[in-house]
């Protein structure tokens, strides 16, 4: 079983002594989301994790916990999302240079293969032009050079949540985004330059759940949980076929993502992952990180056997 940690929140930035704590005692319970009265138990045995991927902005609190999770014998590689945005956009994420930092000191830890660069999703607006996109993409990609291997770049799609936070950010702000996957000539040129900048500073590029064919560009498709990506770090080969519960055009194989929606507080406007920033932040304000659960529903491991058997969902 391979671990996602995850899609759903930032589980370094936020939850680490949580992770950490469900590591030493084995397991944890995920809740169903879409259903919130079922529940799943995962077991998170050395014997049951085959690898974990960290998705993360900021990293930086998991750092301290990276030796005794190697120590222990866990596969695990990260996803960094680093893009240079205005804090308009992007809240209350960290800065550029403290991120960059983090990254090499991560780098440093790992080794550049297992730390992935994610300049995603590609967000065009009055404040992040095309030409803010190339700049921003070329000045991290100096920065990061021989700190990573790879760079992930994805353009944003215009989901009703997303029209929505735009439209907030319109009418208080004055603020326009624009769809990029509207004009195609300007996802060429954008495209082309920055493959050129991630080869210019040996970095091989692709792109996440994008149905675009970019070849042209040297840009391939990717995997964000990628098996082979998980063969050349460790060594050893995967059965798992496509993970059917993403969309079509994701090419990752199928894993277990630990992690809650409405639990992530970095805010960033392009967020799917948070239906409710309200929310998000009670239920950061909520968390237990001596519970088995991420949040809520903290009693269970005080319920008898047969009224557990009736809670949970067991997968």
């Amino acid at each position: 079983m391979i671990i996602s940690a995850s899609r759903r929140t930032d589980i370094p930035a936020f939850y680490a002594d949580w992770f950490m704590k469900r590591i030493e005692e084995g397991f944890l319970y995920v809740q169903n989301p879409f259903n919130i009265h079922k529940y799943s138990k995962v077991d998170l045995s050395l014997e049951a994790v085959e690898a974990i991927v960290f998705w993360t902005k900021n990293p930086y609190p998991m750092l301290k916990y990276l030796d005794e999770l190697s120590r222990l014998g866990y596969k695990y590689y990260f996803q960094f999302t680093l893009t240079g945005y205005p804090s308009v956009i992007e809240p209350s994420v960290p800065s550029v240079d403290k991120l960059i930092s983090t990254f090499k000191e991560l780098s440093s830890q790992l080794g550049a293969e297992k730390v992935i660069w994610r300049f995603d999703p590609i967000i065009i607006s009055d404040v992040t032009p095309e030409e803010y996109i190339i700049a921003s993409f070329e000045k991290i990609a100096q920065r990061l050079r021989n700190h990573t291997k790879r760079v992930v770049i994805s353009f944003a799609d215009f989901y009703k949540k997303l029209e929505k936070n735009f439209n907030k950010l319109r009418n208080e702000a004055h603020i326009n985004f624009y769809d990029i996957n509207l004009n195609s000539s300007q996802i060429d040129r954008i495209s082309s330059r920055l493959s050129e900048i991630a080869d210019n500073n040996l970095m091989r590029i692709f792109t996440c759940s994008e149905e675009y064919n970019l070849s042209r560009f040297g840009i391939q498709h990717g995997k964000c949980i990628d098996d082979e990506l998980l063969k050349q770090l460790f060594g050893f080969a995967l059965k798992v076929s496509k993970d059917k519960n993403q969309r079509e055009a994701c090419g990752c194989v199928q894993s277990r993502d630990i992690g809650q929606y409405n639990s992530c507080v970095h805010d960033c406007v392009y967020c799917y992952a948070n239906f409710n920033k309200e929310m998000a932040h009670r239920n950061k304000m909520a968390h237990d990180p001596n519970s088995p659960f991420l949040f809520g529903n903290c009693n269970i491991h005080e319920l008898d056997n047969n009224e557990k058997e009736k809670q949970l969902n067991l997968l």
